[in-house]
């Protein structure tokens, strides 16, 4: 599924288009809704196709759920792939997620994981202050 694709902003986008990334982020936002399984697979569904067309907060939010909430390693390695390539672009909310992730026993790279927290942290985000604090 990943692949390497020019990456787009959602405002630039024809409206038509950026129904299902709003719809999702819509859904998994919601504090009731938002931690369902079946809503994360719904948001998922969405999310794929503008992923691929290289949505940035498409491939954020997939990148996200992949990661998190998929048992199997090949959804996990290609959620990796999606939260890269949205970080790359300059999501900070990626660039988070990977550094979190990075910390983590399983993907254990403090390089990778202080590279990426950096990054966001200069966007402002202040979670990512903290980790960089503890690493």
């Amino acid at each position: 599924m990943p692949r390497a694709l020019p990456h787009l902003d959602l405002h630039t986008l024809p409206v038509r288009a950026q129904v299902p990334v709003r719809f999702a982020t819509w859904l998994l936002d919601r504090s009731r809704l938002g931690h369902a399984p079946s809503v994360k697979r719904i948001a998922g569904r969405l999310l794929k196709q503008p992923a691929r067309q290289g949505v940035i907060q498409a491939q954020s939010r997939l990148g996200q759920i992949l990661c998190r909430d998929c048992g199997n390693t090949r959804d996990r390695r290609v959620g990796l792939e999606l939260l890269r390539q949205a970080a790359r672009a300059g999501d900070g909310v990626a660039q988070l997620e990977l550094g979190r992730l990075y910390c983590q026993p399983r993907h254990l790279e403090p390089q990778q994981a202080r590279h990426w927290l950096e990054l966001a942290a200069l966007q402002g985000v202040d979670e990512a202050r903290d980790l960089l604090d503890r690493l």
